[in-house]
C-alpha cells in the first residue's frame, strides 16, 4: 500500500473542476477493482436518543431540552430487525446515545444475542453507542456484533477539544484508547470526522486522513458538518457567518473528496455515505457511491421517532430509493475486506 503525505492529499482536497473528476474516476474505479462494485445495505435503528455527552455540535446533547427524549423497547427493535431480514439487508447497525450502566450494557448484550439467534448469526451486526469499557466492547462482541463505529470527529487533539466540552466525559484521549480497545477486542473497527469544522483546515482533513490510515481502521463514516440549531458549536458557526447554502455545498464538495481521497489511500476498507450529505442535496449519498463509498444506512427506525434523533438540522427522514437502483449486495454482511486480509 502507496505511502502518502500530507502535502499529496491536500492537493486531491484541493483540486477542481476536471481534476476533481479525475479524482472521483480514480476512486470509483478503485473501489471496484478492490471491494467490487455492489453496495451493501445496513439497516439503521436509532434506538433511543438519551445520552450522557455533551458535544458541542450535536442535538441530542444531554443539556438540549428542546426534543423528546425515547427509548424503544426491546421488541420495537428486534421487530425492526426482522424487517431488515425479511427485505434482504446483510447487517443492521444498532446507534444510541452514549450511555454507561451495567444494566445498560446487560440489555445490549442481550439484544445482540437474540439479533444472532434471530438470523441464525447471518446477519451482520454493528454497534455505534460510544465509548465503554474494555470489558462492555469485550462482552458485546463475545454476543455476537461484528463491527463497532466510534467517530473521532477530529483527529487534532486541539480541534477536539474545541468542539467538545472541557470535562472528564469528552477526553480525546479516552476516544483514542476507546478506539484501541475496539481493535483488540476483535472488532471491524470504523471511525470518521466532521468535514467543514469552524476553524478547521484542509491539512487538518490531510491529516484526519493519515490518522485513520494509522489507526488501521477497516471502516470510515464521515460526513459535512450541517448545524443543528440551538448548539454552542452553531450559535459560534453562524456568528462567524456559516452555515449559508453556499458554504453547505463547499462542505459537501470537500466530503465527496474526502471520501475518493480515502479511497485512494486505503482501498479495501468499507466506506459509508453519510445521512448528513442528504442533508444538504438530495442525492448526496448517490454522489458518495459514485465516488468512492460503498456502504449505505437507510433509517429503518419508527416513523415516529425518527424526527427525535435530530443530530444535525434538516436531517432527512426518508432514504433516497434511486440508491437502490445501483448494484446492491442484498443478503450479504459486507464484512471489511481490509479486517479480512489482517485475519488472515
Amino acid at each position: 500500500m502507496a505511502d502518502f503525505s500530507v502535502a499529496e492529499i491536500r492537493e486531491m482536497l484541493q483540486c477542481e473542476g476536471q481534476a476533481q473528476q479525475e479524482l472521483f474516476d480514480r476512486a470509483l474505479r478503485l473501489k471496484k477493482e478492490t471491494v467490487g462494485e455492489g453496495i451493501y445495505l445496513r439497516g439503521l435503528i436509532e434506538f433511543s436518543n438519551v445520552c450522557r455527552k455533551n458535544c458541542l455540535y450535536c442535538g441530542i446533547r444531554r443539556e438540549n431540552l428542546a426534543i423528546e427524549r425515547y427509548t424503544l423497547t426491546d421488541e420495537q427493535i428486534l421487530d425492526t430487525v426482522r424487517f431488515a431480514w425479511r427485505q434482504g439487508y446483510g447487517s443492521v447497525v444498532l446507534q444510541a446515545g452514549e450511555r454507561v450502566s451495567k444494566e445498560y450494557e446487560v440489555r445490549i448484550e442481550r439484544l445482540v444475542e437474540q439479533i444472532t439467534t434471530l438470523s441464525g448469526g447471518a446477519l451482520g451486526i454493528t454497534l455505534s453507542l460510544g465509548e465503554q469499557t474494555a470489558e462492555t466492547y469485550r462482552r458485546w462482541r463475545e454476543a455476537g456484533a461484528h463491527r463497532y463505529l466510534l467517530r473521532i470527529e477530529s483527529s487534532s487533539p486541539e480541534l477536539y477539544r474545541r468542539i467538545h466540552p472541557d470535562d472528564s466525559l469528552h477526553r480525546y484521549e479516552d476516544r483514542r484508547r476507546a478506539l484501541d480497545a475496539l481493535a483488540e477486542c476483535g472488532y471491524q473497527v470504523g471511525t470518521g470526522v466532521m468535514i467543514g469544522l469552524p476553524g478547521q483546515t484542509t491539512d487538518d482533513l490531510a491529516r484526519d486522513i493519515l490518522f485513520m490510515k494509522g489507526l488501521d481502521i477497516d471502516m470510515c463514516g464521515m460526513g459535512p458538518y450541517v448545524e443543528c440549531a440551538g448548539t454552542p458549536l452553531s450559535e459560534r458557526s453562524l456568528a462567524q457567518g456559516g452555515g449559508t447554502q453556499e458554504e453547505l455545498q463547499e462542505r459537501l464538495s470537500l466530503t465527496l473528496k474526502m471520501i475518493a481521497a480515502l479511497r485512494i489511500v486505503m482501498p479495501d476498507i468499507n466506506i459509508a455515505a453519510a445521512t448528513a450529505l442528504q442533508a444538504i442535496d438530495p442525492m448526496g449519498r448517490l454522489r458518495a457511491v459514485e465516488c468512492g463509498a460503498n456502504v449505505v444506512m437507510p433509517n429503518l427506525s419508527p416513523r415516529e421517532v425518527r424526527a427525535n434523533y435530530a443530530l444535525y438540522d434538516n436531517k432527512p427522514l426518508a432514504f433516497d430509493s434511486r440508491i437502490l437502483e445501483r448494484c446492491v449486495r442484498y443478503g450479504e454482511r459486507g464484512d471489511s475486506l481490509h479486517f479480512k486480509k489482517k485475519k488472515k
